[in-house]
């Protein structure tokens, strides 16, 4: 019995003590640089953004968790340029991955304000298409079309890390970057050919 009533007590002053820590509500958004790694070749960077919302719950003065829900514009961007038969070529291909992402992260704070954070986050599919933009001798052209859905994994796993600083007002500016986990292709040649996205994200958001 006093064994119950001393989990009870800790339970209770547990749960108060997280009350009493200031949970935030938040929304943030900013840059994408996003692109491939694996077994690709000459990928750059899709300039693109994110924008979502996030919950801080702390646990204490120094730690806390931080989950979020971000629309999040990936991809990468291929640029080729020569000549072919003697006709100069130049052009660029952009692949447009678009992913409703969530992170969870844990959040360290060193100093007031400015933290370390780390964790998983998962990434579902929303958004799969293609540009390209080029010429051939004199010739342009210019368009976009969709991927084939069969051909890419509905789900991207990645781990996240960065760090944020927030000032007393409650703006925040935040960097992190996003190691992809999981193979974006989902072809027949998916176990030959992978494929992970890559994404540095500069944020800028306000939470209270």
């Amino acid at each position: 019995m006093k064994k119950l009533c001393f989990i009870t007590a800790i339970t209770i002053m547990s749960i108060t003590a997280m009350k009493a820590q200031e949970v935030r509500i938040g929304a943030k958004g900013g840059l994408n640089l996003a692109t491939f790694s694996g077994d690709v070749e000459n990928a750059d960077n899709r300039t693109a953004f994110h924008l979502g919302g996030l919950v801080e719950i702390p646990f204490s003065e120094r730690f806390s968790i931080q989950p979020e829900i971000l629309y999040s514009a990936q991809g990468a961007k291929y640029d080729d340029a020569g000549s072919f038969g003697g006709v100069p070529y130049n052009y660029t291909v952009t692949t447009k991955l678009d992913y409703i992402q969530v992170p969870v992260m844990a959040k360290v704070y060193l100093v007031e304000g400015l933290a370390l954070e780390a964790g998983p986050q998962v990434a579902f599919l929303v958004n799969d298409k293609y540009e390209y933009d080029g010429d051939l001798g004199p010739f342009e052209g210019s368009g976009e079309g969709d991927l084939d859905e069969n051909d890419l994994s509905t789900i991207d796993v990645s781990l996240g890390a960065g760090a944020s600083y927030r000032l007393p007002m409650g703006l925040f500016l935040g960097a992190r970057y996003n190691f992809g986990l999981s193979n974006v292709n989902d072809a027949a040649d998916k176990d030959d050919y992978k494929i992970h996205n890559n994404v540095l994200q500069l944020s800028v958001g306000y939470s209270f």
